[in-house]
């Protein structure tokens, strides 16, 4: 059974940092793309960065690349989300999401935070950025 666990959310000042950690079971990190998404109250549900299975490669929304790093520890089966230079805007749900037996498109690049591509999610945890 596939599971997605996330973790490292909480309050931070703008300009703080916080790190997510996305531990997967059911299936190897290093064999799946693995994605981070966000929801901020009364908006729709947006992909943020993910990290390719076919070649480690990191794809950023324009939103976050500089502020934002995506990595990944097979050892631990974790992928992570390094967040520097938090800002209020960045307050939202953040999610792991992966894609499962779906076309290429949505293992590399652009496809993999598109979340209409993605089949399992983890729960949640919040990341609030107070002004």
């Amino acid at each position: 059974q596939v599971q997605l666990v996330e973790s490292g959310g909480g309050l931070v000042q703008a300009g703080g940092s916080l790190r997510l950690s996305c531990a997967a079971s059911g299936f190897s990190s290093d064999y799946y793309t693995v994605g981070w998404f966000r929801q901020a109250p009364g908006k729709e549900r947006e992909g943020v960065s993910c990290i390719s299975s076919s070649d480690g490669s990191a794809y950023y929304a324009d939103s976050v690349k500089g502020r934002f790093t995506i990595s990944r520890d097979n050892a631990k089966n974790t992928v992570y989300l390094q967040m520097n230079s938090l800002k209020p805007e960045d307050t939202a749900v953040y999610y792991c999401a992966a894609p499962y037996l779906r076309g290429s498109y949505y293992y590399k690049g652009a496809g993999c935070i598109d979340v209409q591509g993605m089949d399992f999610w983890g729960k949640e945890t919040l990341v609030t950025v107070s002004s």
